[in-house]
């Protein structure tokens, strides 16, 4: 049987192959104000879920295009986002990613989020996954960065589809923005965690995701030696959405006291 990392990986490039080969052209539709969906979507969708309960029948399987199938082994749950940065997608710009993870009992073991323009493929296993604990960009070791002040941090952020003008989003935009040595908002959660991973990005939040948006990526940022919290500091709960990443502590401390986790606005510059 191969390892949950392999399938992950596996699973991983088929969606991105799928999305390739559609690229030049698709058609999309509006699912939401300023959050498209192509027909890209659910094919990778399918050709992930192929390879994943090809694998493992029996496991679980929840994905972004309305699949939640309860598999009869409940330990086991992949939470997959076939096409994470679908506005880039559509606009032609090379930053989306397939992510693929694999929880066991509640807990991330596995995942892998590939980006099929650049062919980079981020992997990670967690204490429970086969293969060893560790995060991988094409098989070599990742590490956080050292950055340990805001000042010289580059840092990522995301934000709901319909932020509004004044919101606290845009106040804590506003912080970071200041605050930073600077900012990228690159529209792909998976692909901003990875970065973080990978020591390119030193920091990353957001207030508006899902689980298949970030699980892969969260792994990843925890494996490569990085801290994932909620947006309080709290344990981190993939479903409410509102998280922050970071190279280290000191770093995420400071990114604590930037963010405005109650909803006011409070520019500290």
């Amino acid at each position: 049987m191969p390892d949950f990392v392999s399938v992950c990986e596996e699973a991983a490039r088929a969606g991105g192959a799928v999305l390739l080969e559609r690229w030049p052209a698709f058609q999309f539709r509006e699912k939401a104000p300023k959050d498209l969906v192509t027909e890209a979507d659910v094919a990778s969708q399918e050709a992930i879920r192929r390879v994943v309960l090809g694998h493992f029948p029996r496991h679980s399987f929840l994905a972004e295009e309305g699949a939640d199938i309860r598999g009869a082994d409940g330990r086991f749950r992949w939470i997959v986002d076939p096409l994470d940065g679908t506005a880039n997608y559509v606009h032609r710009v090379p930053e989306f990613t397939v992510s693929v993870a694999l929880e066991q009992d509640g807990d991330l073991i596995a995942g892998a989020v590939y980006n099929p323009v650049s062919q980079e493929s981020f992997t990670g296993a967690g204490s429970d996954g086969v293969g060893g604990k560790g995060a991988w960009l094409n098989g070599r070791p990742l590490r956080v960065s050292g950055v340990r002040e805001v000042k010289q941090a580059m840092v990522a952020a995301s934000f709901a589809a319909g932020v509004e003008r004044g919101s606290a989003e845009i106040a804590n935009f506003i912080n970071v923005l200041l605050a930073s040595q600077s900012l990228r908002r690159t529209g792909s959660a998976a692909l901003n965690l990875a970065y973080v991973a990978a020591g390119r990005y030193d920091a990353y939040w957001a207030t508006s995701t899902k689980p298949w948006d970030i699980a892969a990526g969260v792994l990843l940022v925890r494996e490569a030696g990085g801290i994932v919290t909620g947006i309080d500091g709290g344990p981190l709960d993939l479903a409410a959405a509102q998280f922050i990443a970071a190279a280290n502590e000191p770093l995420h401390a400071a990114m604590r006291q930037l963010l405005d986790s109650n909803g006011q606005q409070q520019l500290l510059v």
